[in-house]
Parts: C-alpha cells; sequence; structure tokens
C-alpha cells in the first residue's frame, strides 16, 4: 500500500473516531444521588396553643405532633404508649404555663376534682393568705412584684407621743412565694407589671395569725428579692431584729430583744 493511501486511511479513522466521541458526549456522567431515609418519628401530644396557669385543658388545647424518635425527651407523652392520654389530661388544670406546640407534662398539671385551683396548687402544709395593697403599687415595689416571685414582707406601725406622730418599720416574714397579685396568678400577655388590690402570699400555718394581726395594727409592703437569693433563708436566730423608727422626722434604729 502507497504511502499516501496510508495517510489517507489514518486520517479517515482519526476523524471517525473524534465524531464518535462527539456524539457520545462526556463518559464520566453524574453519579446516581442515594436516597437518605426519613428519620422514624412517633407522634406525642403537645398543646395546640398557649395554655396559661390556672386554665382548665379542653380538647381544642391538644394536639398529635409528629417528633423524632431519638429525641424524643423523657417525661413527654407518647401516643404508642399512651393512646387514650387526651382523655386522661381533659379536665385537669395547668400548674405552670405551656406553650403552644410545646409536649405536655404531667407534671405541669394536676387534676382539681372540684376544687379551686390555689387549694390544688398549694403545697402540703402550707396556707395561702392574702394581704392589701396599693393599687398604685406604692407597696409591691412599683408593680413590678409578679406571681412566683419572692419576697420580704414589711410591717409599718404608727404611734404618736407628744404630740407627735411615730412610725416604726419592721420584717416580719422572709423570703415568701407570691402565689397572686390581685386575680393574677401568672404574668398576663407578657405584662411586666401587676397591679391589684391584695396579693396572695404562701405561707407557714404557725405565720398565718403573726400576719394577719399585721395587717390590723398597720399597713404591710412586700420587698422584692433577687432571684439569686430567693432560695435563701434567714435562719430565725441571725434574723435582722431591729426596728426602723421615725421620730420628729429623725430615722433610728433600735434592736429588739
Amino acid at each position: 500500500m502507497s504511502p499516501a493511501r496510508i495517510i489517507i486511511l489514518v486520517v479517515a479513522l482519526a476523524a471517525g473516531l473524534g465524531a464518535a466521541l462527539l456524539v457520545q458526549g462526556p463518559s464520566d456522567a453524574p453519579a446516581p444521588v442515594a436516597k437518605v431515609e426519613a428519620a422514624p418519628t412517633v407522634p406525642v401530644l403537645v398543646a395546640a396553643s398557649d395554655i396559661p396557669v390556672g386554665n382548665t385543658v379542653t380538647a381544642n388545647d391538644l394536639r398529635w405532633l409528629e417528633w423524632p424518635l431519638a429525641s424524643v425527651p423523657a417525661g413527654i407523652i407518647r401516643k404508642d404508649e399512651t393512646p387514650e392520654a387526651e382523655k386522661e389530661i381533659i379536665g385537669q388544670v395547668a400548674r405552670y404555663a405551656t406553650l403552644g406546640a410545646e409536649p405536655i407534662r404531667r407534671e405541669k398539671l394536676i387534676k382539681t376534682d372540684g376544687t379551686g385551683f390555689l387549694s390544688a396548687v398549694l403545697p402540703s402544709g402550707m396556707r395561702a393568705v392574702a394581704i392589701s395593697t396599693d393599687s398604685r403599687g406604692a407597696s409591691t415595689a412599683g408593680g413590678f412584684i409578679l406571681p412566683n416571685d419572692r419576697v420580704d414582707v414589711i410591717s409599718t406601725t404608727r404611734s404618736e407621743s407628744g404630740g407627735q406622730e411615730n412610725y416604726a418599720s419592721e420584717v416580719i416574714l422572709r423570703n415568701i412565694r407570691v402565689l397572686a397579685i390581685g386575680q393574677n396568678v401568672q404574668e398576663r400577655n407578657g405584662e411586666k407589671v401587676v397591679i391589684g388590690e391584695t396579693a396572695t402570699l404562701e405561707i407557714e400555718p404557725g405565720q398565718v395569725e403573726n400576719l394577719i394581726q399585721a395587717q390590723k395594727k398597720g399597713t404591710l409592703s412586700l420587698a422584692l428579692r433577687s432571684l439569686k437569693d430567693a432560695g435563701e433563708t434567714t435562719p430565725p436566730s441571725q434574723a435582722d431584729h431591729s426596728l426602723t423608727l421615725v421620730r420628729y422626722g429623725v430615722t433610728s434604729k433600735s434592736v429588739k430583744p
């Protein structure tokens, strides 16, 4: 075969191979995408909307929500474990607020069995006593004392001597939990100030008489405690027994025996 024919044959083969490659396109096609299987879920009982403190739970307050099985917290009500849980929860009263879509927890609810809310949530052995407060907030830290805050109770009495008015103030109760301000048993709609005619306090049985007598003798004021020391209670042996006295416009302190 002559060299000319060989050259023509090589050129033809090269052209044919190039055309085939152009028609075929790239050979590295994208790898198939692996299908990701959805994580298993389980229906859990949640609040359909916000449930405020003191509200009685109704059917409209509850719904089942699919929840990732791997992240279901302990104590959550699951449909596969208690399918009739809605019937058990309906009619119970909220001891603590529950937000919408938040899982329902049994410890946040209580069966009142027809009793009032406060008597149902009041710890065993404790008493609830209401005291009068200034509706303008003068005796409740300007209205910034809210339910579940901790306060000290201060009694102020008035006396006369030589035609002059004297006032004495004394802390009679320390680290007392506020159950309600007026008719409010929780912070309402995000309100940071609650004004009421009364403050309902949680106290021990032995403190009831002293508190009522102090209210009859003078006026009572509440001093808000910091969250950092809300759990601290001054032992009686170390309590400050001093009285703040105001005589003739002069303030002084005296120590009670």
